[in-house]
């Protein structure tokens, strides 16, 4: 949000729990990521951030591809980044609420938003959006085969985002909830779930 013209700054208390919450929150900052997030300007919250910096509570520098401007991390923040960075991508899969804080589809990476529905959900795998479910209709955020097995996944996909938007528990092959039963919660989904009936 923007001051009005003669507007004061927050109190300098309230700027550092914010600027505090948004790290815990996120890991890694910048003006872009939140901006939807926080009652305060950005301009108020590098304040903060430059001030943590210099008494060396976490690093200033270009973290995340992509965005112009400042950056700021938490050091273990930093680590989990690097590790990530030599990782092989594993297949993980999470769907989450699309009201989740953690959907920042076309916030931080491309393509279009998914609004912050209840009723909308969002599948990532490792990290990168594969599809989500929005009023209703499966919306492909990622390119699937144009062959047999296409149409299989996203046989698949529909019936993930459909049964996490119930909250109908979708049972893995080891017997456990592929999601918990709590709306918004992000999850790892171990086994496709079975066919809807």
């Amino acid at each position: 949000s923007l001051l009005l013209a003669g507007e004061a700054p927050a109190p300098e208390p309230l700027r550092e729990a914010w600027a505090r919450q948004l790290l815990r929150r996120y890991g890694v900052v910048f003006r872009d990521l939140v901006q939807r997030d926080s009652p305060l300007p950005w301009r108020e919250l590098s304040i903060v951030y430059r001030q943590l910096e210099a008494r060396g509570e976490l690093r200033g520098g270009r973290f995340v591809a992509g965005f112009v401007g400042e950056q700021f991390a938490l050091p273990e923040a930093v680590e989990a980044l690097r590790a990530m960075r030599r990782e092989e991508p594993a297949g993980e899969e999470l769907v989450l609420s699309a009201a989740d804080p953690l959907n920042l589809v076309g916030q931080v990476t491309p393509g279009p938003r998914v609004p912050a529905v209840s009723g909308n959900r969002l599948l990532l795998r490792d990290g990168v959006p594969l599809a989500s479910w929005e009023g209703g209709h499966l919306v492909l955020r990622a390119p699937l085969p144009p062959t047999h097995a296409g149409d299989e996944e996203r046989q698949r996909l529909t019936r993930t985002l459909l049964a996490h938007a119930r909250g109908l528990p979708a049972a893995s092959s080891g017997g456990t909830l592929a999601f918990p039963p709590r709306p918004g919660a992000a999850v790892r989904l171990a086994d496709p779930p079975p066919p809807l009936q």
